[in-house]
């Protein structure tokens, strides 16, 4: 069960650390950028989709993997075990879609909790985030 929870937290740390850094050079491009406001924000939106698509294959590639060793659960459904359905189950996890086509046993059901709640969280801190990019350079135009 430790060894569930230490790999848990540390795909979910590389998911949240990926999204910081995204949305901290978002943060550094957006007063350089010699563009009108409403293409700035296009481009964070961009990016910050970028940033959650990168996240989502890290859940994907870590269901891949953690579906081949037994001691982890596995997927099922309709699944054939390819590394893009554990991206696509990664997708609907992430976004709470969750439309049941594919189920996790065992304890891929915890990554499959913590990613739904991780994505939650991420998918907030973005709008957020874009929320006050778009009140800070806001021009009226």
């Amino acid at each position: 069960m430790i060894a569930v929870f230490l790999v848990n937290m540390i795909i979910i740390g590389v998911a949240v650390m990926i999204h910081y850094e995204f949305l901290h050079w978002i943060t550094l491009m957006m007063p350089k950028m010699t563009i009108r406001h409403r293409f700035r924000i296009v481009l964070g939106v961009i990016f910050a989709l970028t940033a959650h698509a990168a996240e989502i294959w890290i859940f994907g590639i870590a269901f891949y993997f953690m579906n081949q060793a037994d001691e982890w659960g596995s997927l099922t459904g309709h699944f054939d075990g390819s590394l893009l359905d554990c991206v696509y189950y990664s997708f609907t996890s992430y976004t709470t879609l969750g439309t049941g086509d594919i189920v996790p046993l065992g304890d891929l059901r915890f990554l499959a909790g913590l990613e739904s709640l991780t994505g939650l969280v991420l998918v907030t801190w973005t709008a957020s985030f874009l929320y006050l990019e778009m009140t800070r350079y806001w021009d009226g135009k």
